[in-house]
């Protein structure tokens, strides 16, 4: 099994605690990997910290298979409130790369396309995005991330405001997602069902440290 990133001898302080001590892992590529842990462990904080070092390229702790510019972070708070006016399709295309503003050229528009049947956004694509429910918002931000061809997405809590229908859904949408387009995704999540079901690997932050464990999804 291929890795897509590695943390080696890792320790991460934050101004009151240290947080980590000595962490060492990898991300199997082009699999499903959730993050688990107890409020507060420290799940989103690490997970930025591999992202700035990754993009500052000064730490020698933390090392990837592909640049930067191939992993997309999907955060678990958005400000879309019910008056948020931009379409879905509009909202979906901001996440292209080399946007010709205020147009797209026919590609991208096809790309786009793509992106919102394959996140079943299709046929409320032109509705405004606060108008959406829980689960077609968490869908479009899918769908905008994917727009920027990546290779590794971390989504923060996507599920966590959904009811178990949503979740499931998204879920299954992902995993056919990551399987047609080589994708690799770590899933910060506190819900045991959805690690039971769909992850492929977990990897629990506990005590200052972190334990990889390979899992057998039941979907």
């Amino acid at each position: 099994m291929k890795n897509i990133l590695t943390v080696s001898h890792l320790d991460l302080k934050i101004p009151d605690r240290l947080l980590f001590s000595d962490l060492n892992f990898s991300f199997p590529k082009n699999q499903l990997t959730c993050i688990t842990g107890e409020n507060g462990v420290g799940k989103t904080t690490l997970i930025k910290h591999i992202l700035q070092d990754l993009e500052h390229k000064h730490e020698q702790h933390v090392q990837s298979t592909i640049d930067r510019s191939k992993i997309q972070y999907v955060p678990q708070l958005r400000n879309i409130d019910d008056d948020y006016p931009l379409c879905i399709r509009d909202f979906v295309s901001f996440g292209l790369k080399k946007r010709l503003l205020p147009w797209n050229s026919k590609k991208m528009k096809t790309k786009v396309e793509h992106i919102l049947a394959e996140t079943k956004l299709t046929h409320i694509a032109s509705h405004p995005l606060g108008h959406a429910s829980g689960g077609e918002k968490q869908r479009a931000y899918l769908a905008q991330a994917l727009c920027a061809d990546p290779e590794l997405l971390i989504l923060d809590e996507a599920t966590a405001s959904l009811d178990t229908d949503s979740k499931n859904f998204l879920l299954k949408l992902l995993k056919n997602i990551m399987h047609e387009n080589n994708l690799t995704v770590l899933f910060i999540t506190h819900d045991p069902e959805l690690i039971e079901k769909y992850s492929d690997y977990e990897l629990n932050l506990h005590n200052q440290t972190a334990t990889l464990s390979k899992k057998e999804a039941v979907n």
